[in-house]
């Protein structure tokens, strides 16, 4: 399998070539970043283009930026080649070109790549739906450069507890004297040193509590999350896939 990456000059775009070994086919930059580009032996291997890349490619492993999208998925499309697109961000145009590319080719998209965060999801919403009258709090800890909070993992999180809680609210940090509501669904944030990321889901009755809990160690578990979709994504039909998609035929 030869992965193609487009974002080459980014953080999780070195991390996913780095991982790649002898399954990579090249790596195309984004727009404005060639001066940032890492001294490596895979340097041959880099194009401003997609088209033109020389080396055979099997996938696409997107850690650009969600404005390369229509360059992306026009190459892609042509070349009827499966992506896993790992950028958030995208505009409602975007999304359209999004919708009209899996008609045409397999696309597994995720706000997330990591396999555990993954699986924390499916397991949370399995305990909330067995505990309909438990509380539920999800706490979030990331270094203190993050700027958004909460993030946005923490919302996918919350969104998909809200499947199985039916008219539940999400609430976006405490103060002051405002009594937790039945059906809120709480997200707290702790900005702290260099914490990759923390995640936690507390679900909880007046007898017994269950936490479950996800860390990352470092960004190489995003970079493994996406070649193994790649992986996944080679050979299957035109269609939008995900982290579900894929743990699901685990």
């Amino acid at each position: 399998m030869n992965i193609l990456v487009f974002g080459a000059a980014g953080h999780m775009g070195r991390e996913v070539a780095a991982k790649c070994e002898e399954h990579y086919a090249g790596a195309v930059l984004s727009a404005g970043v060639d001066l940032m580009l890492p001294a490596s032996d895979k340097a041959a291997h880099l194009y401003k283009s997609p088209f033109e890349v020389t080396e055979p490619v099997d996938c696409i492993v997107d850690f650009s930026h969600h404005s390369a999208t229509a360059v992306l998925l026009d190459y892609a499309v042509k070349k009827t080649l499966p992506v896993v697109l790992c950028t958030t961000g995208q505009t409602e145009e975007e999304n359209g070109l999004i919708e009209k590319a899996c008609a045409k080719i397999p696309v597994f998209r995720s706000a997330n790549m990591s396999l555990g965060i993954a699986l924390l999801v499916k397991t949370a919403k399995q305990v909330a739906a067995a505990m309909p009258d438990a509380d539920i709090e999800i706490v979030e800890t990331h270094h203190n450069r993050k700027l958004d909070a909460p993030s946005g993992t923490a919302l996918m999180l919350a969104r998909s507890l809200q499947e199985v809680r039916e008219g539940s609210t999400l609430v976006c940090g405490r103060n002051g004297m405002a009594k937790r509501e039945k059906n809120d669904i709480g997200i707290s944030s702790v900005r702290v040193g260099n914490v990759v990321g923390i995640h936690e889901v507390i679900i909880g009755t007046a007898s017994q509590t269950i936490t479950l809990k996800h860390e990352a160690h470092s960004r190489a578990l995003f970079a493994e999350g996406a070649l193994c979709a790649a992986e996944f994504l080679c050979g299957k039909k035109p269609g939008l896939y995900n982290m579900n998609s894929m743990i699901e035929k685990m």
